[in-house]
């Protein structure tokens, strides 16, 4: 993170090279080694990764630990077993997930371990304002911590949120009393379902807001004036969406069915014995 220049004196040199490459090749049995001498010890902490200087004159311990930990006397253990300089350094969760890397659940390398280096809080109402359903085992990263991700779009949502009316009650309609179902945030289409009805009402937001305002005047319009447009793109969703899990469904049976067939070729005769043995 640090922005300043540093003074380049030199192109490294064979020689150079060659003593990195050494250095590099200490790091994993250095690492190895001292979670050995950290469970011996019984500290609580975790050791994520060691990194050592290039003229192998300083080695860092990066370690996570969820309580204040006195590693005094492990610096002195570290330092005359590896005859080098110690130094410990404590970093966060996310942190830690980025020193490791990993793939992500959009098959991905990790932010945190590619590029991102700002490490924002993230909260649980960025999830809300993105109609995200709030699982824990979801929205949650490799660090155990909620995914950096979230805040990437929160605030495209946060301005197509002030085209979208609150609706904290029911829409009042001569009908009856509708019930928000799900938004559309950039569609700006939002659904209503009627009590004791299985089927939804895509409205925009506009009409939402016409109705609004004559629920305050005490008004009641006839019904919501479901846009046909909009009825009809629904339908088109609800139908692809229904012959998607038909063909998953089929073509899972019939991978079935193959492999029962494989099975039963490859399945020795056990009536050739029998045969034989009457014989």
């Amino acid at each position: 993170n640090d922005e300043t220049v540093r003074q380049i004196y030199r192109i490294a040199s064979s020689q150079d090279l060659e003593k990195y490459e050494k250095v590099m090749n200490r790091e994993n049995s250095t690492l190895y080694r001292s979670k050995e001498i950290i469970q011996q010890m019984e500290l609580k902490m975790k050791l994520t990764d060691v990194e050592y200087q290039a003229d192998n004159s300083k080695a860092t311990f990066y370690y996570s630990a969820d309580e204040r930990v006195d590693f005094r006397e492990l610096i002195k253990v570290l330092a005359s077993e590896f005859k080098i300089r110690v130094e410990m350094r404590q970093i966060s969760l996310r942190q830690e997930a980025g020193r490791m890397g990993g793939i992500g659940s959009c098959g991905r390398e990790l932010c945190c371990s590619t590029w991102l280096t700002d490490f924002k809080s993230v909260t649980t109402s960025a999830a809300r304002y993105q109609n995200l359903s709030l699982n824990p085992a979801k929205l949650s990263g490799q660090c155990g911590r909620l995914k950096c991700c979230l805040n990437y779009e929160l605030d495209t949502y946060m301005s197509a949120l002030e085209d979208i009316p609150k609706v904290e009650k029911s829409l009042l309609t001569e009908k009856g009393e509708a019930y928000l179902q799900k938004t559309d945030i950039f569609g700006k289409i939002m659904w209503f379902g009627y009590a004791g009805e299985s089927m939804w009402h895509p409205i925009s937001a506009e009409r939402v807001n016409e109705i609004l305002e004559l629920n305050k005047k005490d008004q009641k319009p006839e019904n919501l004036q479901v846009d046909q447009d909009l009825e009809k793109i629904e339908l088109v969703q609800a139908i692809t969406n229904d012959l998607e899990r038909l063909d998953r469904k089929y073509s899972t049976k019939s991978k079935n069915r193959k492999k029962s067939k494989n099975k039963r070729r490859n399945r020795p005769n056990r009536n050739i014995g029998n045969n034989k043995m009457k014989t």
